[in-house]
């Protein structure tokens, strides 16, 4: 298996974050070689032999740096993956990789032309909550599925640093939106047929911290991704419903289960059913033992997964598991967002 000498350009939050995981590699599969950042501060606690350099440019000039990882602010990564593929490294960008589909485009360009690998820094595939709803939808665990919904809800609402800039590619669709999204187009394996969207700025004056997006599939089902910065219920939760059960789940380490009837109940066409809530058979309390409860597949997976499959790529041993063409297909699924947000419309997606 090849061997990863790395180099990070952004040494800030997830630049650190990106050498902790390295860290958990022994240095005959990754060796952090060099970190880089325009701000010595932000070096100060980097890993001892680390090399610390002032410029992007200092670090793609070290000859034994095979890959790097770009984890600068997000209008700068067209500029740091040209850079970084004329040098003839490989690269990883931070997400979102870039700020329109024709950015992305050139970066696809460029790496193509100097034949360096190019991936994106999806590792929320690896997140447990989202890996067991992707078991349920591969087994069809509930049935023909008709509705899938992706929940995130926060009760701080006031992003930090460069995130509450818009010039800078802040707010939560550019953030938390990318991985959402992802997890979605990953899951479903069907074309989109339309979007529809709400983006709005609650409590933050120039960048959004509220979305609600509408994927209509092909395969009729919907997809119902929703965030809120200032929810004030904190949550992250998953539902999946199909015609043989639900499946639920409320927090990122996969706390659910999946539900289903004992037996359907019958219809009984002119006939009063009165409940404690009124005449209602499918909304008044269940009967004893009506409703059975099952348990959520079991995953094992973690974010260091990302970097055990990278190497096997890096090796040629596999495919990468994070392509360009999915990469593309999110950020033009985000500009479709904006659009429907702007016009109030739902937007015609063929892909």
């Amino acid at each position: 298996m090849a061997k990863m000498n790395l180099g990070i350009i952004g040494f800030g939050f997830m630049g650190h974050c990106d050498a902790d995981m390295m860290a958990t590699f022994s240095e005959d599969e990754i060796k952090l070689v060099a970190v880089a950042d325009i701000n010595p501060a932000q070096m100060e606690d980097a890993p001892e032999g680390v090399i610390r350099c002032n410029s992007a440019e200092e670090l793609l000039a070290i000859d034994e740096i095979n890959v790097v990882m770009i984890s600068t602010p997000n209008p700068s990564h067209l500029e740091m993956v040209e850079k970084s593929a004329r040098a003839g490294k490989n690269i990883i960008c931070e997400k979102p990789a870039a700020m329109t589909v024709e950015q992305f485009d050139r970066m696809v360009e460029v790496t193509k032309e100097q034949n360096v690998l190019f991936t994106v820094h999806q590792q929320r595939r690896w997140d447990t909550d989202y890996r067991i709803m992707k078991e349920v939808y591969d087994q069809q665990l509930v049935g023909d599925m008709y509705v899938i919904k992706s929940q995130l809800y926060g009760f701080n609402g006031n992003m930090h640093d460069w995130h509450v800039f818009p010039e800078m590619g802040g707010g939560m669709l550019y953030d938390w939106g990318v991985h959402l999204i992802d997890q979605i187009l990953n899951m479903v394996n069907s074309p989109i047929d339309s979007i529809y969207a709400d983006l709005r700025n609650v409590i933050n004056e120039k960048v959004d911290d509220y979305f609600n997006i509408m994927l209509k599939f092909k395969n009729n089902i919907t997809a119902e991704i929703e965030l809120g910065t200032y929810y004030l219920t904190p949550k992250r939760g998953w539902f999946i419903g199909g015609n043989k059960g639900s499946a639920m789940i409320d927090g990122f380490g996969g706390e659910g289960k999946i539900v289903r009837t004992a037996h359907l109940l019958e219809n009984v066409p002119g006939k009063i059913t009165m409940t404690a809530a009124g005449p209602t058979r499918s909304f008044g309390p269940a009967a004893p033992g009506l409703l059975l409860e099952e348990p959520l597949p079991e995953v094992n997976v973690s974010h260091r997964d990302y970097f055990v499959h990278y190497l096997k790529a890096l090796s040629g041993e596999e495919e990468l598991m994070i392509r360009p063409e999915q990469v593309r297909r999110v950020l033009a699924v985000m500009e479709a967002v904006r659009e429907s947000a702007r016009t109030g419309n739902a937007i015609r997606f063929e892909a």
